[in-house]
């Protein structure tokens, strides 16, 4: 099941991301984030008036994703960042995609025209998600974030929207 988060996932969906914190390069943060530090982030997508869905499976918080300001600047208000997230035990079921398939149909209501993804590389999972759903790459950083004592590289993809 899809749905829209509660600051009661909080927890849940710190638990997951701290895995990927402390054990890949996936994501640049390196201190574990608390369960407050997660109902902020909520806090703010709500404030931006941004989707932040979670996926379950026999109750258990499996993944989720979101979408966040891509940047501070006016200009850029109908762009976004993307974000998807699962427990491993649920990998390679479908899930991440169902997430962002119900997370492109949220931001297509909301009118939003672009969505970027960033993925540390190598991820040859993430980039196949990304494809399938059109995501097209458009730049690659080289030794941009560090982690691990290894220099990480950066992708970038990009999907827009096509008006109706």
């Amino acid at each position: 099941m899809i749905r829209a988060v509660e600051l009661t996932d909080a927890a849940a969906i710190s638990a997951i991301y701290n895995d990927y914190i402390e054990q890949t390069s996936v994501t640049f943060e390196v201190v574990p984030v608390s369960a407050a530090d997660i109902a902020q982030r909520i806090q703010q997508c709500n404030k931006d008036g941004l989707p932040w869905l979670v996926a379950e499976v026999d109750q258990q918080i499996a993944g989720y994703c979101y979408a966040s300001s891509w940047k501070g600047r006016c200009a850029y208000a109908h762009s976004v960042e993307i974000t998807v997230y699962l427990q491993q035990c649920f990998f390679r079921q479908g899930i991440g995609r169902q997430l962002y398939v119900a997370l492109f149909a949220k931001l297509r209501e909301q009118k939003v025209h672009t969505v970027i993804a960033g993925i540390a590389l190598p991820n040859p999972a993430s980039i196949a998600l990304h494809e399938s759903l059109g995501l097209k790459q458009v730049a690659e950083f080289s030794q941009v974030g560090r982690k691990f004592d290894q220099w990480v590289d950066v992708g970038y993809w990009q999907k827009i929207f096509v008006e109706p």
